[in-house]
């Protein structure tokens, strides 16, 4: 499943002669019955390639080269108002994917001056002081989680679910301690985020979820304004350095945007680690021994087996010329991190190898490049190199109870998320 650099096809606009034909668009699977098999038609696919998101057309970039020029292109750009089928209401608010696409107004979905702006308020919130104060709370809420997996295994037949026991609540509950969310609100917030990431919800349903979360954000962030404490939101809110404070709205926007990612990413990127150090037992052990740290065996699965399949989706405002392929003003462009962590132009011919002891630095854009680089990557680096050699000390003789391809995923088409982990502790 390498990504060998194919021969680059040219797009409409291209070519002396006029415009090129183009290929049947990729339909990308929103039940992901397939990942394997849609991550190598990608890696086997040009740079650029035509693919269809439930009868929405795009491009979407697999390679890491091109991945990093158009991560920093001004041209490309977060505002849905520049998409061309946004404009022309071909993709309307019913669309399914809307809410990964239009989430509100956020640093994820502004640009420029604004974008920094935002994006700044966030970084004066969330300081090395705070992720620091955060470190005992991961160790504490990991260790009453360990307690949990143990207690699952021994009511039942000795079979528990990594996910739904550990690897689930963790991150929920440690970005809820982060932004000042009550714990009674915690399974709340699963259900609802649960809704809104499934392709199985109905649109109707994913709306009044959406509703429901503005919501439940803006009314904690007007407590919050009207008597602060010690937590994210709070800090957002407070945040008035260099410029206008943020609305109210955004606040929100960011709120529900870093709770949506920060969580999400998490919990696959500890699934998938112990995933990888389970199905090669070698590797395991030179982490085991010291010989490789936890933090390379963490960043190999980041780039091998990444928590986000498909970024949605930036939009072209000029036309954009990459990989001998145009890319047309309004068109909308997709980045396929699975499929530009297994470049073999990149990463070697042994992409598609899970190696913690691969002999070159493991270089990946999993958490993304540019000015959106992901503001949450630290906290969700922070949580794995805690939990995971927490889990691994505590249960030494813990081993998958299913086989590795039996591990299907839940219909979430931009993340790489796993319905279920069964695993024995002993």
């Amino acid at each position: 499943m390498n990504c060998p650099h194919a021969a680059a096809h040219s797009g409409s606009g291209s070519g002396a002669g006029g415009p090129a034909a183009l290929p049947e668009p990729l339909a990308i699977d929103p039940l992901v019955r397939d990942l394997a098999g849609e991550t190598a038609q990608l890696c086997a696919a040009p740079p650029l390639t035509r693919i269809e998101l439930l009868g929405a057309p795009a491009w979407t970039v697999t390679r890491h080269a091109e991945a990093r020029q158009l991560l920093t292109d001004a041209r490309l750009v977060k505002d849905i108002g520049a998409w061309r089928l946004w404009q022309t209401g071909a993709v309307t608010a019913e669309w399914p994917l809307i809410g990964m696409v239009n989430p509100g107004r956020s640093m994820f979905t502004v640009d420029g001056a604004e974008h920094r702006r935002l994006r700044a308020k966030t970084a004066q919130a969330i300081t090395p002081r705070r992720l620091d104060a955060l470190r005992p709370v991961v160790e504490r809420v990991t260790a009453e989680l360990l307690d949990a997996l143990e207690s699952a295994a021994a009511a039942g037949d000795g079979v528990v679910d990594l996910k739904e026991v550990f690897a689930q609540p963790l991150p929920m509950r440690v970005v809820c301690a982060l932004m000042g969310v009550a714990e009674s609100e915690i399974p709340r917030q699963m259900r609802l985020w649960k809704a809104f990431f499934s392709m199985l919800t109905p649109q109707d349903e994913r709306l009044a979820v959406m509703a429901e979360l503005d919501r439940v954000f803006t009314d904690m962030v007007r407590q919050k304004t009207a008597a602060p404490a010690d937590d994210l939101t709070s800090a957002l809110i407070l945040a008035d350095e260099g410029g206008e404070p943020l609305t109210e709205e955004e606040v929100v926007g960011n709120l529900k945007s870093m709770i949506a990612a920060g969580h999400e990413t998490t919990i696959t990127l500890l699934l998938t680690t112990v995933r990888g150090l389970l199905t090669h037992p070698g590797q395991l052990d030179l982490v085991r021994a010291g010989t490789v740290t936890w933090e390379t065996a963490i960043e190999e699965a980041l780039r091998h087996d990444p928590p986000v399949t498909h970024l949605l989706m930036r939009f072209a405002t000029e036309d954009i010329e990459i990989a001998g392929t145009v890319i047309e003003k309004g068109e909308g462009v997709v980045i396929s991190y699975r499929a530009i962590g297994r470049d073999a132009g990149h990463h070697g011919a042994d992409a598609d190898a899970f190696d913690v002891a691969r002999p070159t630095p493991i270089r990946h854009m999993t958490f993304g490049h540019g000015p959106h680089i992901c503001p949450g990557a630290a906290l969700s680096r922070l949580e794995a190199a805690v939990a995971l050699p927490a889990l691994f000390a505590r249960f030494p003789g813990l081993r998958a109870a299913v086989p590795a391809g039996e591990i299907r995923n839940l219909p979430v088409l931009t993340q790489n998320d796993l319905e279920s982990f069964p695993v024995r502790l002993a």
